[in-house]
């Protein structure tokens, strides 16, 4: 297990940055509160793009870099959410916003597959989403878009979280945050998602939110407010905590909350511990992909470290992300 004293930060002023992506050429991205995203470069010189056209404010959880520099952006509103394509100019466009005439719900995550296709996942139906937080609620879901069109392919899930599509393309990996498991579809020639099956279940404390896969089939996903990273097998079968930074205390009180129904947004908001602030995704970079970032709700860095593991190359990790220049001419207008 790693130990606390090897973790630094980078980043500054940073608001909510939920999500985190990482590219080849060392740039860092994080989800922006303030309506956009915030671009980290190598040198630690940093920028942001900020939805500049909207008659709303746009409040990004999970955020997708695509090939041409822009974004789509995952809109946690209060009440309303879908997904918006963010342009380096700051010009911002509703990319999927309601299903069947109906608006979508506030939308936690969205993800660009190796194939091209665009995964979206919703937490939950229910409003306020912290009435969400408890085991018997199954309303989150998952839409697939592609080819220009866009379906519900699973529901019924326990407060729907990241996702993650195996590189050939043929299971679907995602986490059900209250209902503490990581489950697996097999996804159809039709992008149909079916036989589920839960690879992994979590126990006492462990609230799953991150994943993604080193280059060995293992997957990693943080748990919040447990301030946590786990190592799980392929199969499923072995899970190990490659890192944690909790007050036990604070712990058992959320745990208490969460057996008897009672959690809600203090038991997120108020965590305790020593550095870590309430970690949310990660993602593997660096010029050997061997450092961890970590996103997380309540702080305003990026914390990192470097472990002994690979990352497997995400769908966006060659892609250049957006030109600067462009993104300075407009901001001096």
């Amino acid at each position: 297990m790693y130990s606390l004293d090897s973790i630094s930060s980078i980043g500054s002023q940073l608001q909510r940055p939920e999500c985190v992506l990482t590219t080849s050429n060392e740039r860092i991205y994080c989800s922006n509160w303030d309506g956009g995203v915030t671009v980290i470069e190598s040198d630690g010189q940093q920028f942001s793009i900020l939805a500049n056209n909207l008659d709303f404010r746009l409040k990004p959880n999970g955020i997708c870099l695509l090939e041409d520099g822009s974004f789509l952006i995952a809109h946690l509103g209060e009440e309303e959410g879908g997904v918006y394509q963010l342009f380096p100019d700051g010009s911002a466009q509703a990319f999927l916003t309601h299903l069947d005439n109906k608006r979508i719900p506030p939308t936690n995550f969205v993800h660009l597959d190796y194939q091209g296709r665009i995964w979206i996942t919703v937490s939950t139906k229910t409003i306020p989403r912290a009435a969400a937080y408890r085991s018997d609620v199954q309303d989150g879901f998952i839409i697939l878009y592609d080819k220009g069109e866009a379906r519900i392919v699973a529901d019924n899930l326990g407060y729907t979280n990241e996702c993650l599509v195996s590189e050939d393309g043929s299971f679907l990996y995602v986490n059900e945050t209250f209902s503490r498991r990581l489950s697996r579809f097999d996804i159809s020639e039709k992008g149909d998602l079916t036989n589920k099956v839960t690879l992994t279940h979590f126990d006492k404390g462990v609230f799953p939110d991150g994943l993604v896969k080193d280059d060995t089939g293992y997957f990693w996903v943080t748990s919040i407010v447990s301030n946590q990273i786990i190592r799980v097998a392929p199969d499923g079968k072995e899970q190990a905590t490659q890192l944690i930074d909790v007050d036990e205390n604070h712990l058992d009180w959320v745990e208490t909350a969460f057996l008897s129904h009672s959690m809600g947004r203090p038991h997120l908001d108020q965590v305790k511990s020593q550095k870590l602030k309430n970690i949310s995704s990660l993602a593997f970079g660096g010029p050997d992909r061997n450092t961890i970032f970590l996103g997380c709700l309540l702080g305003h860095q990026i914390s990192k470290f470097k472990q002994n593991h690979t990352g497997l190359a995400p769908s966006h990790w060659l892609f250049n992300g957006p030109n600067k220049t462009l993104v300075q001419s407009e901001n001096k207008k």
